[in-house]
């Protein structure tokens, strides 16, 4: 008994056939033509299967995914992550304080910083909607410059009651980086302006602001030279004229806090104001 019939099934039968296709071949008898073993003839099918299961993936995935060797696909993957920009207005929304007013890109209320004398011990920034982001506290010294001293959140204990209580002592928040304004001996380096470090013991600042704050002018720059924030003028849209020393921009690189870039504001306008 043979193992494969001499004629296909029925038209209604074939696989992977439709009205446009060209039918499959049909074996001829011993008589006739030569006909497709059934191993190669089963190769083609899966051939044209392949094929058509191959293009249809190829459609979908096109929608998610460039060429990794077109033109588009490079621009894609050479973009850099976005800077955040912020605009500060040196003054408070609310009447009578002193303070600062930042807004974002898209318009949106930021940080606001409202204070009720003109150099106060301690300064809040807060978000939109009132919550402590970071406090900052001046730790002075027989040097009459001090230690600018950044906390998170909000620190509620006062002076008194560091004094009085060891347990609040220790119960203290550690600050998460001090800020001293930097001493130009001989005027070797006149455009640093303030040195960040991470530990109040180092040596070495984690971060110096050089440049000009009366100019508007100033970049947080790390221990490689690299910016992590800038302080510019804020330009109209043609660029013709600034908006003065009241209103300017904080750009914030990718990998660097927000917050924190405008903690270095407020103690900037502490120091130089």
């Amino acid at each position: 008994m043979p193992l494969f019939n001499n004629t296909f099934p029925s038209a209604s039968l074939r696989p992977f056939q439709t009205q446009n296709s060209p039918a499959a071949p049909q074996r001829q008898t011993q008589l006739g033509k030569k006909a497709l073993h059934p191993k190669e003839e089963g190769t083609v099918m899966l051939r044209q299967t392949v094929k058509m299961i191959f293009s249809r993936a190829r459609g979908r995935s096109a929608v998610h995914h460039q060429p990794a060797d077109s033109e588009e696909g490079d621009k894609y993957a050479n973009r850099a992550p976005p800077c955040t920009s912020l605009t500060v207005w040196r003054k408070s929304l609310l009447y009578g304080c002193s303070g600062f007013t930042v807004i974002g890109s898209k318009g949106s209320l930021v940080y606001r910083v409202d204070n009720y004398c003109g150099h106060p011990g301690e300064i809040v920034l807060m978000d939109a909607h009132g919550k402590p982001v970071l406090s900052i506290r001046h730790h002075k010294k027989l040097n009459l410059l001090g230690d600018w001293l950044v906390y998170e959140g909000e620190d509620h204990v006062d002076d008194n009651e560091k004094r009085s209580s060891s347990s609040t002592k220790k119960k203290q928040q550690q600050p998460i980086c001090c800020v001293k304004k930097h001493v130009n001996i001989l005027h070797a380096v006149p455009s640093v302006l303030a040195d960040v470090f991470l530990g109040r013991e180092d040596k070495r600042p984690a971060y110096v602001i050089e440049g000009s704050y009366l100019k508007r002018s100033c970049k947080v720059i790390d221990k490689w030279r690299n910016i992590a924030a800038e302080i510019r003028q804020k330009e109209t849209t043609n660029g013709s004229a600034s908006f003065g020393s009241e209103v300017f921009q904080l750009i914030v690189r990718p990998g660097f806090d927000a917050a924190l870039s405008m903690a270095m504001v407020l103690l900037l306008d502490q120091m130089f104001s």
